[in-house]
């Protein structure tokens, strides 16, 4: 690693640690795809294939990138989905686009999707090529990772699993020198979410005190039931952030929520976009975006 990566790097950790602002969470695959896009007012039918699916999504991650709006005094860092790290921003690849012109910290979404639920929880499915995509995420200044697991009920075994997963394959991530975002995310409609979210504190807060030293995670969580529920991870110190997903909430609640979270910012997706639309204009798109990242950001510093 070059000094000039070295400092890069360095700046983007502290930018993350202790920066002001949140996350936005990019990172729409394959299966959430078209749900973002009707969102956006693009309907199934302006596409026939995967490949002008992507085409589309890519064009309003752009939008959204290059708006004047998004920028590093509010967005801390942004998750990337596989192929946007892989395509360009007005000619410059994504990740160094989003550092060099806005001052936005590049994460890279790493998981292919959830296995089939068992013990009431959905674990990763295997990741056979992660070494090689670690690699090559390394290679395109790709600063850390996120993977992402549900739990859809207060069943210890199934958290358990989830959590332990998460943190073996994070170990794995940590070795090529990026910083892993752990999300195992609580289903909001469950009927025991306050039992599932004590139960994934106490088994996250397990994994933590077995780290060295020199081994930073991220946790990305759902807002909980209980306000502070988690102030126990926030302030771990092997902990870099905490961030939540809306996870289905709309982004006034979402707001609401988070910011009687202590410590705890935002990252989130549809909450980000869901007022955005394709056939905006520019300004009115810039204005929806703006309005949406101010209050965002405004609940991400509230605690």
């Amino acid at each position: 690693m070059t000094k000039e990566r070295d400092a890069t790097r360095l700046e983007q950790f502290t930018k993350i640690k202790s920066g002001n602002g949140f996350i936005a969470a990019l990172d729409q695959s394959g299966g959430s795809t078209p749900k973002a896009l009707k969102l956006y007012g693009v309907e199934a039918d302006r596409y026939s294939n995967d490949a002008e699916m992507y085409d589309l999504i890519h064009a309003m991650r752009q939008r959204i990138i290059t708006s004047s709006a998004f920028d590093g005094t509010r967005v801390l860092g942004a998750i990337l989905f596989e192929m946007t790290m892989d395509r360009d921003i007005d000619g410059t690849p994504t990740a160094d686009y989003l550092w060099n012109s806005c001052g936005v910290v590049p994460f890279l979404k790493v998981d292919k999707g959830l296995a089939d639920e068992e013990n009431q929880a959905q674990c990763l499915k295997p990741m056979p090529e992660l070494d090689d995509l670690l690699t090559r995420a390394v290679s395109k200044n790709i600063f850390g990772t996120k993977m992402r697991s549900v739990i859809n009920g207060a069943n210890p075994v199934g958290v358990r699993a989830v959590v332990d997963q998460q943190f073996d394959i994070g170990l794995q991530i940590l070795s090529h020198g990026l910083i892993p975002i752990i999300e195992p995310e609580v289903t909001i409609s469950i009927a025991d979410k306050a039992q599932a979210e004590e139960l994934l504190r106490d088994a996250i807060l397990d994994r933590l005190d077995a780290l060295n030293d020199d081994q930073n995670v991220m946790l990305k969580l759902t807002l909980p039931e209980i306000a502070n529920l988690y102030k126990p991870l926030v302030d771990h110190p092997r902990v870099m952030r905490v961030v939540a997903l809306s996870g289905g909430y709309s982004l006034s609640e979402a707001n609401t929520r988070l910011a009687q979270n202590t410590g705890v910012i935002a990252s989130f997706s549809r909450a980000l976009s869901e007022t955005l639309n394709a056939g905006q204009t520019d300004d009115e798109f810039d204005h929806a975006l703006n309005a949406a990242i101010q209050g965002i950001y405004d609940a991400s510093v509230a605690g």
